[in-house]
């Protein structure tokens, strides 16, 4: 094997853009995607914030199929530019790499709230106050760096403290499009009794399954294939929650709420709705409505909404 065996395809985004990208190369390179942070603030106790834009990187292997899998890569990056403008994409020939430090070079510490910190699985918590959530950074599942999935970690962490901490085991979640199982690992973490999260993608299932076992949460996070549907039919082990959350996207959203998804929640319980743009929340506002929910809370980062109904 020759010393350049790789092409490196990296693009420079901002956190609101970084998952669906990350999304897309995972379908054509080789060992993963990399999320590398471009700017971290330094911050009391040694953590980083991140401040700047997101390097999304992964590799292609270089073969006679090279031309064929770039061009299918760019066509596909090109349909996701028809949303919102994909930056410039930048190729570069690299030696034979080492999958097992490529995320160990790039990966940094996400703080998020004053409550949690997402850390990659390999580095140790440390005597941070904060509650650390080990990821795998090389599932393209969802890290943490999404506006929208730190939207819905803030209000879960929000919501649970303001139960008493003797209480919390009688709070139940579901989480439906549950990716990474990032948001269910978090509620546990902060002291609720059980999780539910399910996701159409076997794939994200796994990763999160995966993940909720570098926690030491694999026997209570429940993780399986299937929607809204599949929890209303009574296939899992509960199917109401104190909590539930949908970090998905506005016309999904939409559609859930018209099928029932407000029945998931047990009386007064909390509905988090994410994955808004903000021209697009008076059509969930109205959905909300129609599905004879209240809404109760607005939360904004970037352009990006989460909604809190009951």
């Amino acid at each position: 094997m020759s010393e350049e065996t790789w092409l490196e395809i990296s693009l420079e985004a901002d956190g609101e853009m970084v998952e669906a990208i990350s999304e897309v190369l995972a379908r054509f390179v080789t060992g993963g995607v990399v999320i590398e942070s471009t700017q971290i603030a330094d911050e009391v106790g040694g953590e980083g914030r991140v401040t700047g834009l997101l390097r999304v990187s992964g590799y292609l292997q270089i073969d006679d199929r090279l031309e064929e899998t770039k061009q299918k890569l760019q066509e596909a990056l090109w349909h996701l530019g028809q949303i919102r403008p994909v930056p410039e994409i930048e190729f570069n020939l690299v030696a034979d790499l080492d999958w097992s430090q490529v995320w160990k070079e790039h990966f940094h510490p996400v703080q998020i709230g004053e409550k949690l910190v997402i850390i990659p699985d390999w580095m140790d918590a440390g005597g941070d106050d904060r509650i650390a959530i080990k990821i795998n950074p090389g599932m393209a599942f969802g890290t943490g760096t999404h506006p929208t999935t730190q939207l819905c970690l803030e209000i879960v962490a929000e919501l649970l403290d303001s139960v008493e901490i003797e209480n919390r085991k009688s709070i139940s979640m579901i989480d439906i499009g549950c990716g990474s199982g990032i948001l269910g690992i978090a509620a546990l973490k902060l002291g609720a009794g059980k999780v539910l999260g399910v996701d159409r993608d076997q794939e994200a299932v796994e990763a999160a399954r995966q993940n909720a076992q570098i926690n030491g949460l694999y026997e209570q996070l429940e993780l399986e294939v299937g929607s809204l549907r599949e929890i209303k039919a009574g296939k899992f082990s509960f199917s109401m929650g104190e909590i539930v959350a949908a970090n998905i996207l506005a016309p999904v959203i939409m559609r859930l709420l018209a099928e029932g998804l407000g029945d998931l929640a047990a009386p007064g319980g909390k509905l988090i709705l994410s994955g808004i743009l903000e021209d697009q929340v008076p059509e969930i506002e109205s959905g909300i409505e129609a599905a004879g929910l209240v809404l109760v809370q607005k939360h904004q980062l970037g352009d990006w909404i989460a909604l809190v109904a009951e």
